[in-house]
């Protein structure tokens, strides 16, 4: 086995099952299908990380927006009631459209229920743990972005998930391993022992995950530009400038030191790499993503007994 092949094979556990895949696809259209004829919707987009291609296994809900026509409800968009409002009409239309008892355009789902920004729907038995729902999200068009209902604050609030979409997509198409590497990097963050938002590594990836490179290269610089950042004080926050920081309650410290051993390990695979040592390679690559990643060859070449250097760790950054 290569260190190639033992990504490609990663890649594969990274990947959610192709089935999974089309089902949530079939579930957000029915949304899609099922909205778009409304009177007062103008428009209804895939939003999340299934439309962005960056979803890693397993799928647990997908995402669409729906766009209303704010002529048909001059009320929404201020603060006050309307946040709530705009929520539970959501649900009512869902249940109408898709209940799975009264149901006019399909009759599909089990119970809807709103929350801060968005109407929860489940398909499946919602007491199923494994169950992923589709989360139904209204909102109004204003000065290029959307306007979204916040019921914790009873107002609305500005965002742009198209900006990130179009970001993902054109670095896809700059390197065609780019979204299949970004679900690597989320797994990575699912593995460590603190809460790791999957969107904060999306972010990451964006400024920071090269796409002139082999996999193996590219998620090397990535954890040595991640640290090199995070530690100079670099703060993740929304990619189109409207939202403010990703997770506020991330620990910047332990997220710090996770990224630390990352790029430690890539190192070392690295290096093991360039001097011919696949077995090697391939282990210290298992240090960075875990137990799933495949395990080196039988054959191979015994680690060094002597770790290679490093970079020195920084503890501050004087000169800029």
């Amino acid at each position: 086995m290569s260190v190639t092949d033992a990504f490609n094979e990663f890649q594969g556990i990274v990947n959610a099952d192709v089935q999974q895949v089309k089902e949530a696809r079939s579930r957000r259209d029915l949304f899609k299908d099922a909205f778009i004829l409304e009177s007062d919707v103008d428009e209804v987009i895939s939003s999340g990380s299934l439309a962005r291609g960056t979803h890693k296994a397993p799928i647990h809900d997908v995402d669409v927006v729906i766009v209303y026509d704010g002529a048909k409800h001059p009320d929404w968009g201020e603060p006050g009631s309307s946040a709530e409002d705009a929520l539970d009409y959501t649900r009512r239309r869902v249940n109408a459209l898709l209940g799975a008892t009264n149901g006019t355009f399909d009759k599909a789902v089990r119970l809807a229920k709103w929350r801060n920004h968005a109407v929860k729907c489940f398909l499946d038995d919602p007491d199923d743990p494994n169950a992923f729902t589709v989360d139904a999200m209204p909102a109004l068009r204003r000065n290029g972005m959307l306007l979204i209902p916040e019921a914790a604050s009873k107002d609305w609030v500005p965002c742009n998930p198209e900006y990130l979409i179009k970001a993902v997509a054109d670095k896809h198409a700059e390197w065609s391993s780019y979204a299949g590497t970004v679900r690597m990097l989320k797994w990575w963050a699912s593995e460590q022992d603190i809460k790791i938002k999957s969107l904060v590594m999306e972010v990451l990836a964006l400024h920071f995950l090269p796409t002139s490179h082999t996999r193996p290269v590219a998620i090397k610089q990535f954890f040595v530009s991640a640290l090199y950042a995070i530690e100079g004080g670099y703060e993740i926050v929304d990619p189109a400038g409207i939202c403010g920081p990703i997770q506020s309650d991330l620990d910047y410290e332990e997220f710090a030191e996770c990224l630390r051993a990352a790029r430690d390990a890539a190192i070392r695979a690295f290096q093991a790499q360039n001097n011919n040592n696949t077995a090697a390679a391939v282990q210290h690559w298992g240090e960075v993503f875990g137990d799933d990643f495949p395990k080196p060859p039988a054959t191979g070449k015994p680690l060094p007994a002597v770790a290679p250097a490093l970079p020195r760790t920084v503890k501050d950054t004087p000169q800029g």
